[in-house]
């Protein structure tokens, strides 16, 4: 059979690490695809900067477009990020009767449905294992290894800049400031870090998960959403001392027909698995039905790993090239009509346990007064730590509660962040400490 010939539209990080893997293990990967993967066209803006690699043997440009008119290439792979003109370029590849291979979460999670119906009416493929947990095989695990199971939730670490920021601050007492600084020295941060540490790039990844789970799909404005800005050195150590560790936490769970997404610091035993995914590394803790718990986890970003993810993505297509099959099974495992009804649980309906923190005046009866507050809306104290008296500044009392209403929460909090006492916002942590229940029968 003659070689499948592909083109890559970006040639940042990722696409560096594809271009590497097709340039110098070719011969590895034809003999797992059964046939000859060729990069024949690459297509970026800057192709004078050093990449590491030798372009000899490839047609470069500045114009995806040349690309799209290359009527040998098969095979488009997207590696521009973003949603422009990224989206207009995959629909036009697709138009062309091109296959097309992304890591863009971005673009999947917000417009997902439009292009996976027009791969569908052109009989050609989308594939996007590289744009969920980097080089973890998540999108196949879910889309056919758990197949015949029916997840009840999934919890992921599937950020690896905003994990290194909590993990560093765990590890050597430092601030979020100095935390993210480091991270961006290391390359483990952008320049602009917002995507990370406000929680948008975990919700891209999540909505594409949850549509692998369940068949539906959930836009990311509608995912409740809260970065990490405000955890602070004191809740790291607070949350240590409770046997409790801070990880920024994508999750979803079915529960009664609802469906909750949410993304946001979340409190986790130290004893769980998910508690020792330290630094830049990802994990997705799935619960099924029949399955029980699986968990997945390595490296969730990088040239390398996804790279790979991506290249993995054109074994795939080359296999059916290879038999002269075509690969019909639907982008996120389910038939029939895309995307079904689902209804979303209001974020002030969650019930679950909280951390408190108050920073308050040290005086007689500030404890009873809060305690008081948060009795007269429903929420019962588990336990308390109050650090003896300082010299200056406020003195902060920690709260642990039984499992309460998020709304009762927040309007607990307004009224005792009003009082004299309050010198600063008053500070809540959700916590997550029954991963496996949902399946217990």
């Amino acid at each position: 059979m003659e070689a499948m010939q592909v083109g890559l539209a970006g040639l940042g990080t990722v696409g560096t690490g594809v271009a590497k893997i097709l340039l110098e293990d070719g011969a590895w990967i034809e003999r797992r695809s059964g046939t000859q993967i060729r990069l024949k066209r690459i297509a970026d803006l800057d192709l004078d900067r050093d990449r590491g690699i030798s372009l000899e043997s490839v047609e470069t440009s500045t114009r995806v477009e040349d690309i799209l008119e290359d009527r040998e290439i098969r095979v488009m792979i997207e590696l521009m990020g973003g949603i422009e003109p990224a989206r207009s370029f995959v629909l036009d590849a697709i138009a062309a009767k091109k296959h097309v291979v992304t890591a863009n979460k971005a673009l999947l999670a917000s417009h997902g449905t439009e292009i996976f119906q027009a791969a569908e009416k052109n009989g050609v493929h989308v594939g996007f294992e590289a744009a969920v947990a980097g080089g973890i095989p998540i999108v196949r695990s879910m889309r056919e290894g758990l197949a015949a199971d029916q997840v009840h939730s999934i919890v992921g670490i599937i950020n690896g800049t905003a994990n290194y920021i909590l993990s560093t601050m765990a590890e050597e007492e430092m601030e979020f400031p100095d935390c993210l600084r480091q991270a961006q020295e290391k390359g483990f941060a952008e320049a602009d870090p917002t995507l990370d540490v406000e929680g948008q790039d975990t919700v891209h990844k999540l909505a594409i998960m949850i549509g692998l789970a369940y068949g539906v799909q959930v836009h990311p404005e509608e995912i409740f959403t809260e970065g990490i800005q405000r955890v602070t050195g004191m809740d790291i150590r607070y949350a240590a001392d409770l046997g409790y560790r801070i990880k920024l936490l994508a999750i979803t769970k079915m529960r009664e027909g609802e469906l909750e997404a949410r993304v946001h610091p979340t409190m986790i035993p130290e004893s769980h698995l998910l508690a020792s995914v330290g630094h830049v590394f990802n994990a997705v803790y799935a619960t099924g039905r029949h399955t029980g718990p699986v968990m997945f986890y390595g490296k969730g970003a990088g040239m390398m790993p996804t790279g790979s993810a991506v290249v993995s993505d054109l074994v795939s297509l080359a296999r059916d090239m290879c038999r002269g099959t075509r690969n019909d099974l639907p982008p996120l495992g389910f038939y029939g009509r895309f995307p079904q009804d689902v209804r979303l649980r209001r974020m002030e309906d969650l019930t679950v346990k909280y951390y408190m923190r108050f920073p308050v005046v040290d005086r007689p009866g500030v404890l009873s007064t809060i305690a008081g507050i948060l009795g007269e809306h429903g929420i019962s104290i588990h336990s308390v730590i109050q650090k003896g008296r300082q010299k200056a500044g406020p003195v902060h009392i920690i709260m642990l509660t039984h499992e309460a209403r998020e709304r009762d929460v927040r309007e607990a909090l307004e009224v005792i962040d009003r009082l004299e006492v309050a010198l600063d916002k008053s500070l809540f942590i959700r916590i997550e400490d029954s991963f496996d229940s949902l399946h217990e029968e």
